[in-house]
């Protein structure tokens, strides 16, 4: 386990040099529009196991495997129409397809965490973009945290919780998006499996056809099911009108607040927001209480993050 992690400059040096780490085996944090992902050659065991390790991340769980064409993607799995239409819609962006695995792949089984299907995107950020086509190969990438607490979404974030176990950090800056990408499993009927970065309605609009909707129980599918999960170390209270004694108040809208996602109660800014301000509020150690969130559009993947921060943890 490397006792330094270095911090790479998301230039042509930085990128060369992130791409030969993982090509050798190791850990590069690397940002993507959604949030950083802890990415490994998803070809090589040891190192797969290694994002596990280093996430202290339950081995049951599957990860995402990021590439940069479609070509790529359907190298590595069955492709229907569907996935068709979604990939050339959507990518490069904030949406990961589910898919039939193609037994040809020749992924690390840690990969899939035993299933039958993978998790597959591709990621739009340009310096993701660059590392992808400067290592030439399928990358496994989780989100860039220890397991189940708040998603990183600057580089800051990232050294907080997993420096000294990860070669390296490549710094792009601020995430855009904020929130994971939308998760849409195409192993049967067109479902959400997780809402995300990309609103269920666009898809749903590419398909000509609803979204059938997964529960919050029943075994794992897919990467961001984990009923805890995106967790504060502090105790979260959702939809709360006003704070009480002792809380940090996480705004929306015109309410007088500690922070506030967006005070003109724009969801796009909310998203990018969110888990920069849970990261704040959480250092300032004390219970934090939510503004509700409209149930809409990115609205869905703010509360469903949020919901998985506010459940009871392991």
């Amino acid at each position: 386990m490397p006792k330094q992690t270095a911090r790479l400059a998301a230039d042509a040096e930085g990128i060369a040099r992130a791409a030969r780490i993982l090509a050798q085996g190791g850990l590069v944090a690397l940002p993507t529009e959604t949030v950083y992902g802890l990415g490994a050659d998803a070809r090589n065991d040891r190192a797969v196991a290694r994002i596990f390790a280093a996430k202290d991340r339950p081995r049951f769980n599957p990860l995402i495997v990021h590439v940069d064409n479609i070509e790529t993607a359907q190298s590595l799995v069955d492709w229907p129409h569907a996935a068709d239409i979604l990939g050339r819609a959507f990518w490069p962006g904030p949406l990961t397809l589910v898919l039939p695995l193609n037994t040809s792949a020749r992924l690390a089984p840690l990969v899939t965490a035993g299933l039958p299907s993978l998790a597959v995107r591709i990621p739009a950020h340009p310096v993701a973009q660059a590392l992808l086509r400067e290592f030439g190969g399928p990358v496994a990438a989780p989100s860039a945290n220890p397991s189940g607490r708040i998603s990183p979404t600057t580089a800051e974030h990232v050294a907080a919780g997993l420096s000294g176990r990860i070669e390296a950090i490549l710094d792009g800056g601020p995430c855009g998006v904020g929130v994971e990408s939308t998760i849409v499993g195409l192993t049967g009927a067109p479902a959400l499996l997780r809402p995300g970065g990309l609103p269920a309605e666009a898809i749903e609009r590419a398909l000509g056809q609803p979204l059938a909707r997964t529960g919050p129980t029943g075994p794992l599918t897919a990467p961001g099911q984990m009923a805890s999960h995106y967790a504060p170390a502090a105790p979260l209270r959702l939809d709360a009108r006003t704070r009480r004694k002792g809380e940090l108040l996480l705004g929306f809208g015109a309410v007088d607040c500690d922070l506030n996602l967006s005070p003109s109660g724009d969801l796009t800014e909310a998203a990018a927001n969110l888990f920069a301000h849970l990261h704040a509020l959480d250092a300032r150690a004390a219970p934090i209480a939510v503004s509700p969130i409209p149930e809409t559009g990115l609205g869905r993947a703010i509360n469903d993050r949020l919901r998985r921060a506010a459940a009871p943890r392991p």
